[in-house]
């Protein structure tokens, strides 16, 4: 339990913090993307020694393939990730006492650039396969430990960086999902694609790593 506890804190506090300084700054592409990036390297310094530090079923499902966790803890770990984001979503709307802007991933929407459904599901993909690689690999020596929650704050950063005009940058199921849920219209309408798009993307990630990059 203390394993999903900690991935519901942590997501919670991912969606909270960086989800609320995107609607705050209105998705600056300096805040917001540093914002995801920083809270990552936090909870991967507090709580990554209990659970890993996942706080993203794309992530978890790609250590799954990978054999890194079991079936059963995925579960756990989805499940806590889901309601963690949905927590952090809720905390966000009563402390802007607004819930129809929680910071919900989106695609065509005024202030976007002119991203099809297509275009955001490729996106998306594309920028999870990054995010995910990146995880596996530095995550696979330990002598890597002491800076693998920097460098994959500094890469959650980056797919931010170029993201958020298209999409607003999701990258994790439960982060796109809690605020949808709560926010409702077309965030809700939307979400299915930030929920299948980086899942597909930590799949191919998963593939690309245990067959080319992974030392036998």
């Amino acid at each position: 339990m203390k394993k999903y506890i900690s991935e519901f804190v942590g997501t919670l506090v991912l969606v909270l913090v960086a989800c609320g300084v995107a609607v705050i700054t209105g998705g600056n592409l300096i805040a917001t993307p540093l914002a995801f990036g920083l809270v990552i390297v936090a909870m991967a310094y507090s709580i990554g020694n209990v659970s890993g530090c996942h706080i993203n079923p794309a992530v978890s499902l790609a250590m799954l393939i990978n054999k890194k966790i079991s079936f059963i803890d995925f579960v756990g770990y989805v499940v806590a990730q889901f309601l963690g984001a949905v927590a952090g979503a809720a905390i966000l709307g009563v402390l802007l006492d607004d819930f129809t802007t929680l910071g919900a991933n989106s695609y065509a929407m005024e202030g976007q650039l002119a991203t099809t459904v297509w275009i955001a599901l490729l996106i998306e993909v594309i920028l999870t396969f990054i995010f995910v690689t990146v995880i596996l690999g530095v995550t696979s020596k330990k002598e890597n430990n002491a800076v693998s929650g920097i460098v994959i704050g500094l890469t959650l950063t980056l797919v931010h960086i170029i993201g958020i005009p298209f999409t607003g940058t999701s990258v994790n199921p439960a982060r796109s999902f809690g605020p949808a849920l709560l926010q409702g219209g077309e965030a809700l309408n939307q979400v299915w694609v930030f929920i299948l798009a980086p899942l597909v993307g930590a799949v191919l990630a998963s593939l690309f790593y245990k067959y080319v990059l992974e030392k036998k």
